[in-house]
């Protein structure tokens, strides 16, 4: 059963008790991300969430996690393109403390200079292990081209060049300016009771910041390209479109093309492309959506030779896969959604999760009879409608590795239309 509370404040609570369970997850998600940053500060809301656990006004950063590692618990945190949590889990019995610890690390971070020159290297270090993997990069450096000089485009860690140089005010200035309790709520699930988990939080949310609640710059996807010839054994290679929002209608029959043409070992993509004829190891689809705009695309790593036969095949399996969907894979999809909706009801951390983002983006949280409807609705003509929106659209690429063979974008443009 869902519990929600709305303080006075606006911030919500939300609580499901998991009958059978001893353990608890507990997170505050705030709807502040990178999206959010100016260019000056990229980087900052990732740089504000580490400094979280270096110190409070009452506990040192050791005694932040030792008090959750103690009791065999696990503290985290992380940044998103639009919302950045800090969450715990640990006994059920021993939730005043994850209350303790997170209402703590939330209001009263100190921010000590020498602390966050220390996390500024760490950050660094950070980045640089990123760079060192062009399979993460390559995801990066597409999010720049297909929204250029915005901040949905950034980079969540920022350039070393910013986190360098950032200041201890630029980082507390984001969080007074960005953090809000109407655009918090705060999350349980698992052996959690309502009304005392509100209580406990009433006692402790007394100092929360107040910045602005205003929405970040609205997105705007541009075509664009990014290649760098790089001696590798593979060509990583992302290529994509504009994809649809949280709000839109066709959501969860785009989730359900991604599932057919890249989501699976029986999907089309790895059919024709790894299973048939071998040109790669990995290759998948993908679907991300956000508040005013979602991303769609292909992800996979081939070789130098393999890249010419890859392009026109993975091309012409997209354009196929707009007339030619068949009654079974749009089964077989909403199967997978539907367990994976049902998996996902048995775990804590997600029940959690998935409560406070809905409250965030719907207002409301969504029960699992409605997301099925909505499921089943789904049909071959709303799947191809979807599809045909999005890929008749621009697109963007981007690819680090031996990329001599590798058509440019014009040319790859050129056979979607």
């Amino acid at each position: 059963m869902v519990n929600i509370t709305t303080l006075d404040n606006g911030l919500r609570i939300v609580t499901q008790n998991m009958p059978g369970l001893e353990t608890v997850y507990m997170g505050i998600f705030n709807s502040v991300g990178n999206r959010d940053e100016k260019k000056e500060i990229n980087g900052a809301a990732h740089f504000l969430e580490h400094m979280a656990f270096k110190g409070t006004t009452s506990k040192t950063a050791l005694q932040i996690s030792d008090t959750i590692e103690n009791v065999g618990g696990n503290i985290n945190a992380y940044t998103s393109k639009e919302i950045t949590a800090y969450t715990v889990s640990l006994l059920g019995d021993d939730l005043p403390l994850g209350i303790d610890i997170l209402t703590d690390i939330l209001q009263n971070s100190i921010f000590d200079e020498k602390e966050l020159n220390k996390e500024r290297g760490t950050i660094i270090q950070e980045i640089g292990m990123y760079l060192d993997v062009p399979a993460s990069m390559v995801g990066d450096y597409f999010f720049e081209k297909a929204y250029p000089n915005q901040a949905m485009g950034r980079s969540i860690l920022g350039p070393k060049d910013i986190i360098e140089k950032i200041s201890r005010n630029e980082i507390i200035n984001f969080m007074n300016e960005h953090y809000n309790p109407k655009k918090m709520v705060i999350s349980a699930a698992g052996k959690v009771d309502h009304d005392s988990f509100v209580e406990q939080l009433k006692t402790k949310l007394n100092n929360l910041p107040n910045g602005k609640s205003d929405l970040p710059e609205k997105a705007n996807f541009k075509s664009g390209e990014y290649r760098e010839d790089k001696k590798l054994e593979q060509i990583h290679l992302m290529l994509g479109f504009e994809g649809i929002d949280y709000y839109h209608d066709d959501y969860y029959s785009l989730e359900i093309y991604d599932s057919l043409i890249g989501g699976g070992m029986s999907s089309r993509l790895f059919q024709e492309i790894r299973e048939k004829r071998g040109l790669v190891y990995d290759i998948h689809s993908f679907s991300g959506s956000y508040t005013d705009t979602g991303i769609f695309g292909v992800g996979c790593g081939t070789g130098e030779t393999q890249i010419k036969e890859l392009m026109p095949i993975l091309c012409d399996e997209l354009n196929k896969s707009l007339d030619n969907i068949v009654e079974k894979e749009v089964n077989r999809g909403k199967a997978q959604l539907k367990v994976n909706q049902m998996m996902r009801r048995e775990r804590a951390n997600s029940r959690c999760t998935s409560a406070a983002y809905q409250l965030l983006i719907h207002n409301r949280v969504i029960e699992p009879s409605e997301i099925i409807k909505k499921i089943d609705e789904v049909s071959i003509d709303t799947v191809k409608r979807v599809a045909k929106k999005i890929i008749s659209g621009p697109i963007a690429i981007s690819s680090i590795g031996p990329i001599k063979n590798l058509e440019n974008i014009d040319q790859i443009q050129n056979r979607f239309n």
